[in-house]
């Protein structure tokens, strides 16, 4: 399981982890708590569903929804680091886009954006385009999510 390799070496590395989730609300957190000894690495998550909430609570540029909306990269890049801040963790990791059943903010369904960034460095964004139901959509996020929380780790040099 992805999420046990991602919280093992985050344990190894003493460092912890938040998530700022939309499109996922709640689940990649979920994930990563049910893996025993979570809590020794795992911040917590904030489920920022609403625009207003983004913007309060992880910083998200107020300015950037208003033109951009929420399925945006940078939204996702301005909310990881704002995870980070918000809970004081080493890295953040976040999810925002369109699970359906209809397309939101001109954007298809299964529109979807991860970034992942270690505290202070600059966000990793990765872009979706995802098949399927809601559920699915919501699910496959969350395992890329995890893939890219794995490959940022292997990726860094511990700066």
């Amino acid at each position: 399981m992805r999420a046990t390799q991602v919280l093992a070496d985050l344990a190894v590395r003493g460092e912890t982890i938040a998530c700022a989730e939309s499109l996922t609300g709640g689940a990649l957190t979920a994930r990563l708590i049910d893996v025993p000894g979570a809590s020794r690495v795992v911040r917590g998550g904030v489920v920022a569903y609403a625009a207003d909430v983004k913007a309060a609570v992880l910083g998200v540029s107020a300015a950037r929804l208003a033109s951009h909306g929420t399925v945006d990269p940078q939204v996702a890049a301005e909310m990881a680091l704002g995870v980070c801040r918000v809970l004081n963790s080493d890295w953040g990791v976040a999810t925002t886009g369109v699970a359906g059943p209809e397309p939101s903010e001109g954007k298809r369904v299964g529109t979807a954006y991860v970034a992942v960034v270690r505290a202070g460095g600059e966000p990793v964004i990765h872009e979706l385009h995802l098949v399927g139901n809601r559920a699915k959509i919501r699910a496959a996020v969350v395992d890329a999510a995890l893939e890219f929380i794995d490959a940022a780790l292997a990726a860094d040099d511990g700066q």
